[in-house]
């Protein structure tokens, strides 16, 4: 029937179970603000459902901000930190009980913000108890640069929860593995020697460190970091940024001796003689087997992302992994990829932001903006392109592409690269992409070399982690981890 009448079921709950607890109880009423779905709630159904709730007897009122079917990214980490506070600001005064705003909140900068500007009376935080369980402690001992900061990235918690698996935390692998990685008792320091900073040796080093043991991490390039400082300019995911920074403060704090600028070879490894040796030198991209792969507009994923400025308007990006995505995201973003602000990502995904309209959905969505690219991605297989992203967020990339105009080519048969473009067989007919430059991002080969030297000399404990250990797909939750649990076995 009616809204008044549809609206009884969640009254008479409340109702029900004040009844049942007294007065004193604290009940908090998680009321969908913001549907993001065709015919969804009117403001005025959600202030009539509101005043309702508090008359039942709700204590609190907490912010529910799109159902599971919306296609509008919500909680991943391409949405503005606290992009949906708004939503509960316009609420404010149509009750007088506290409200609770969500989505996205993962400083407390940012939480002090949103109450400071009175958008809501309290905030909440999910995933970033798991990316930190000592949060509000480091915040309120004025220590917020400790704070392992979450990335939104959904890869270890929420993905997890929907396969069946254990939730984590990509950040943190010790949530919800505390009984298991543990360190041992009665620790002997030893003099430990990392070789690469990426996310696999720095997490390494960082608990080495913590445990007593004398840590000494090697990195060639000059800045630690690794693949993450290739993610950090993807647009969407400038959250990684943050755990650079975290790494940082972890190594300064832990007393890790860093030597950046720094190429190890076997000699200084046996002069030097480290009681561990950990090799975490990462990977490099495959080259393409194809004739014409080494003609100068070929790029490999890492030039791409490291100068895109280099890439044309007509591009083929080879291979529609995780990488491809996040090569097509640049390009398709590039020269507007600063960290998006709340107005234009509501625009950009058609949110009505004065929430006027049922839902909260626009009719036409804004296109994106930036310098235009036509952008193929493509791969071998037959299968949908992104299949193997995650389970929440994937949806959301293959979406973001196809509305920036990517055209999506699955079944495709590589015959050659010439000047004139890429020479391809797509559904039963040969073609030519007239592009401007090809990137090939048709995965990684391991950085093994080193750690195959010292085997081979017959040296002992020596370990292989991250992406130098297995690189079937760039995972920096497995190398996280994998740094963890080496570091905690030495």
């Amino acid at each position: 029937g009616g809204y008044e009448n549809r609206i009884q079921f969640p009254i008479q709950i409340v109702k029900r179970i004040r009844e049942k607890v007294g007065p004193k109880f604290i009940i908090i009423y998680r009321l969908s603000m913001l549907d993001l779905v065709k015919d969804g709630s009117t403001w005025e159904e959600v202030v009539m459902l509101a005043k309702e709730i508090e008359k039942a007897g709700a204590t609190i009122i907490n912010t529910g901000i799109g159902w599971h079917e919306a296609r509008i990214p919500t909680i991943a980490t391409m949405v503005p930190r606290g992009g949906f506070s708004w939503v509960t600001k316009k609420l404010k005064g149509e009750v007088s009980i506290p409200l609770i705003t969500t989505n996205r909140i993962n400083t407390p900068e940012i939480a002090n913000q949103i109450i400071g500007d009175g958008h809501a009376d309290m905030v909440s935080m999910a995933r970033p108890m798991l990316a930190d369980p000592d949060f509000l402690n480091k915040a309120k001992s004025g220590k917020a640069e400790e704070i392992n900061t979450c990335i939104g990235c959904n890869q270890a918690c929420l993905d997890h929860v929907f396969k069946g698996e254990v939730a984590s935390c990509l950040v943190n692998p010790y949530a919800c593995f505390e009984t298991e990685l543990k360190p041992k008792k009665n620790i002997i320091s030893k003099k430990v020697a990392v070789i690469g900073a990426g996310p696999a040796g720095v997490s390494c080093a960082i608990e080495a460190a913590k445990l007593g043991h004398d840590v000494h991490l090697y990195e060639k390039n000059s800045e630690i970091g690794g693949q993450f400082n290739l993610a950090k300019v993807i647009p969407g995911k400038e959250e990684f940024h943050e755990t650079i920074r975290y790494f940082n403060v972890m190594l300064k704090k832990h007393g890790v001796s860093q030597h950046l600028n720094t190429a190890v070879d076997i000699d200084f490894l046996q002069r030097e003689n480290f009681d561990e040796i950990v090799i975490s030198s990462g990977v490099r991209p495959r080259k393409l087997d194809l004739e014409g792969a080494e003609l100068p507009h070929v790029f490999n994923y890492m030039e791409a992302l490291v100068n895109p400025e280099k890439v044309g308007k007509r591009v083929a990006v080879i291979g529609a992994g995780g990488i491809g995505f996040d090569v097509s995201e640049m390009l398709m973003h590039f020269k507007n990829n600063d960290s998006p602000e709340v107005s234009s990502f509501l625009k950009e995904w058609g949110v009505d932001e004065k929430n006027e309209l049922p839902g909260g959905l626009l009719e036409n969505a804004e296109e994106h903006a930036g310098e235009k690219r036509e952008i193929y991605l493509m791969q071998r297989k037959e299968s949908k392109l992104g299949a193997r992203l995650g389970k929440t967020t994937g949806w959301i990339h293959r979406l973001s592409l196809k509305k920036g105009g990517v055209h999506f080519l699955s079944g495709v048969t590589y015959k050659k690269i010439t000047t004139e473009g890429l020479h391809i067989i797509h559904e039963g007919k040969e073609r030519i992409l007239e592009v401007d430059n090809i990137v090939v991002c048709a995965g990684q080969l391991s950085n093994s070399d080193l750690y195959a030297k010292l085997e081979a000399l017959g040296k002992k404990n020596i370990h292989l982690i991250g992406g130098a250990k297995e690189v079937s797909e760039i995972d920096a939750k497995r190398a996280i981890k994998d740094g963890v649990k080496v570091a905690l076995s030495i």
